[in-house]
């Protein structure tokens, strides 16, 4: 597993809310026609805003502050399973199993020893540089 962040997703309470305050502050939306979903290319580093992340992520309905994960993108689709079986042998524990989602990654998310979730991801739409930064599409 590089060592990498490649998003922080906050599970927030009211979209539209959430993206008016990051617009606000001068950030600017990528991947405007994303549904359900915002993003915020920050350096070499995405902010994902998503009401419905304790869903995809198997855990409690939490909203607001306490709701987050961490996001590990991979380069190639079989690298999701590679990492999460090392995961599992390391102590994680699978709260969303590997699934192939409707926009066309894979994905899978993990909490590790001490609760917190981790999507370990393929996304064909985020390409990974050679330095591990991720960039969004246009």
């Amino acid at each position: 597993m590089e060592p990498r962040i490649s998003l922080v997703t906050l599970g927030v309470t009211d979209l539209a809310r959430s993206i008016a305050f990051y617009e606000a502050l001068g950030w600017q939306r990528s991947m405007k026609e994303a549904e359900g979903v915002a993003f915020f290319q920050l350096g070499g580093l995405i902010l994902s805003l998503y009401p419905d992340l304790a869903k995809d992520a198997g855990t409690p309905d939490i909203k607001g502050p306490g709701a987050f994960s961490l996001s590990h993108n991979v380069r190639a689709e079989d690298d999701v399973d590679v990492i999460v079986d090392k995961l599992v042998l390391l102590g994680a524990t699978i709260t969303a199993p590997t699934r192939t989602m409707p926009w066309g990654g894979r994905v899978a998310y993990l909490a590790d020893p001490d609760g917190f979730s981790w999507e370990i991801a393929w996304n064909p739409d985020f390409p990974i540089a050679g330095d591990g930064t991720i960039s969004m599409p246009g």
